[in-house]
């Protein structure tokens, strides 16, 4: 189990860093998540990070700006990873949390599922 790859992965995503987290995914991923605008899918990296990631959750008009919290672990034989970050968007502050379980290969994410709070305004 690579707990540390869970952490690069919430790191690199608060960085908005799209070669980073296709580094981090094997190329033919296998993807779902769940946020409260609906359900995403794919088995391609490139849909992954620059249409679904970067693309609507964290797109550029959505500014990560500060990491307000990590924490790792095992499921059985699946890494966890939730993290919350606080973002810029047009209208404000807000925050944000998703929980990624994701299974690895080769020191790459083949296998992730996210599951997403939204952004909710910054009390």
């Amino acid at each position: 189990m690579d707990t540390e790859l869970g952490e690069r992965f919430a790191r690199t995503l608060a960085a908005q860093d799209a070669d980073g987290l296709k580094v981090l995914l094997t190329p033919h991923v296998d993807f779902r998540a769940m946020t409260p605008g609906g359900v995403a899918e794919s088995h391609d990296a490139d849909v992954v990070v620059d249409e679904v990631m970067l693309g609507r959750w964290f797109s550029p008009d959505r500014t990560i700006t500060a990491v307000l919290g990590i924490d790792c672990d095992h499921v059985g034989p699946v890494d966890r990873v939730g993290y919350r970050f606080r973002a810029e968007l047009p209208d404000g502050a807000f925050i944000v949390e998703q929980q990624a379980y994701l299974k690895t290969q080769d020191d790459r994410i083949h296998w992730l599922r996210i599951m997403c709070s939204g952004f909710h305004r910054e009390a």
